[in-house]
């Protein structure tokens, strides 16, 4: 099954194809403009270097949430106008799932970590163990100080929230807690594309208009509302 994915809850922006479980492509850029300006590029550059059209694609994955607002609307409202315009099946994926899968090889907890700004990560904690990955803390939003205290060790953390606090967790949790390689703190379009496989595979083929943007908060405009 070929899935094209794409990921822009943060300042990266990530497209991937794979087939099965198997790499064709992806490209990544860390440039720091609104993902709209290249993100259509990106993906026909990507398809053009691999010598296949949307019609060789079997199904859509996309990073839901959390991350930037604009961004996850970004990438969300792309993939759904491809599935409007194609018929493509979509599946959304978490940015967090994401992230500790690409660390899914270190045997126990796994807590990955998103700068959410305002001084504030969004977080969950995984369980990974013989090459499976399980939820045991649902994801969250919190200062991060407030989050370290519902964290267990050994650990091992990995995002950008980690990167941002790698000394207070370090002074928090001290030497049993691990970080991730540095260039594993982003998301990769690829891992997204292949968690999309497996709930394709597990779940069916979703709508895609059942794929929304998971804030897990809300914006400042609903919060100036309601103030």
């Amino acid at each position: 099954m070929k899935i094209l994915a794409v990921d822009t809850s943060t300042q990266t922006c990530s497209v991937a194809l794979t087939d099965n479980d198997e790499l064709i492509a992806e490209t990544t850029t860390g440039i720091r403009q609104t993902h709209s300006k290249h993100l259509m590029d990106m993906i026909a550059q990507l398809l053009a270097g691999a010598k296949l059209d949307t019609n060789a694609i079997d199904g859509l994955a996309v990073v839901n949430g959390p991350g930037s607002f604009t961004g996850l609307r970004i990438g969300v409202s792309t993939v759904k106008g491809m599935a409007s315009a194609t018929g493509m099946p979509v599946c959304g994926v978490s940015a967090l799932e994401a992230l500790a899968w690409q660390c899914q090889a270190y045997a126990g907890r796994i807590y990955p970590m998103i700068d959410a700004r305002k001084a504030e990560v969004y977080t969950a904690g995984y369980l990974a163990s013989s090459g499976t990955l399980n939820l045991q803390k649902d994801a969250q939003v919190g200062a991060p100080d407030k989050v370290l205290k519902t964290m267990e060790t050994p650990c091992l953390c990995i995002g950008t929230g980690a990167l941002l606090y790698k000394e207070m967790i370090a002074t928090h949790l001290g030497s049993d807690v691990r970080f991730a390689p540095a260039l594993r703190n982003h998301v990769q379009a690829s891992t997204v594309a292949f968690l999309a496989w497996q709930k394709f595979e597990c779940e069916g083929l979703d709508l895609g208009d059942q794929v929304t943007p998971d804030y897990l908060r809300k914006s400042d405009a609903q919060l100036n509302l309601q103030r």
